[in-house]
């Protein structure tokens, strides 16, 4: 019987096609100012919010006037000192704002690339999500940005935009599965730069 149900299987797919392997992947050639530019329109094409900070300084300043209007934040575990805002700590769940630090972007998507290790609940559970990319951390393509990491973490998220779904009624709504806003902040210092131990430290609200 077995023999019988393999042989009608072979005759089956004796006309069948062979499919061909997809070529190797060739990443785009894109330059740094390129690059850039592209991922800063993919951004805004998907519905992120995009700033460019010139140094530390200025990422600070931008810092301080942009978390006035939240009332408490949650921080992802690798996010330097140097960028932790001066808001009371709260709980993923609780914070309106959640602020990460990515370990790349990708031009030719508009996306973050973030690290489970920086706590996959802040990334998910407030409504705002903001998110510092170093000025050297922006690759052409995944393929690039993949490359770059020496040791991948248990899960990689890759954020493009504000959480949307369309699955009832084929209604466009955000926030559904994720932060309904992604602000993306393109510090222009390398990641050693910006890995300062001096910042002010918030106080987690009991």
């Amino acid at each position: 019987m077995r023999e019988r149900i393999l042989m009608r299987i072979r005759r089956a797919l004796e006309h069948r096609p062979q499919l061909e392997l997809p070529p190797p992947l060739n990443p785009a050639t894109l330059g740094p100012a390129e690059a850039r530019a592209l991922l800063l329109r993919r951004l805004e094409e998907n519905g992120a919010e995009a700033v460019v900070l010139e140094d530390l300084e200025a990422a600070r300043a931008w810092l301080a006037v942009f978390t006035q209007t939240f009332d408490g934040v949650a921080l992802g575990d690798g996010l330097p000192a140097a960028l932790r805002p001066a808001l009371p700590l709260r709980p993923p769940e609780e914070a309106p704002l959640g602020v990460s630090w990515a370990l790349g972007a990708v031009a030719e998507t508009g996306t973050v690339v973030l690290s489970s290790r920086e706590g996959r609940r802040v990334q998910l559970l407030p409504p705002t999500h903001l998110v510092f990319v170093p000025g050297d951390r922006v690759y052409a393509t995944l393929y690039e940005a993949l490359s770059s990491l020496s040791h991948l973490p248990s899960v990689l998220g890759l954020h493009s935009g504000p959480s949307k779904s369309a699955d009832i009624g084929q209604i466009m709504v955000r926030g559904v599965h994720g932060p309904g806003r992604l602000v993306v902040a393109l510090v222009d210092q390398s990641q050693s730069d910006l890995q300062t131990p001096e910042a002010p430290q918030a106080k987690l609200k009991q």
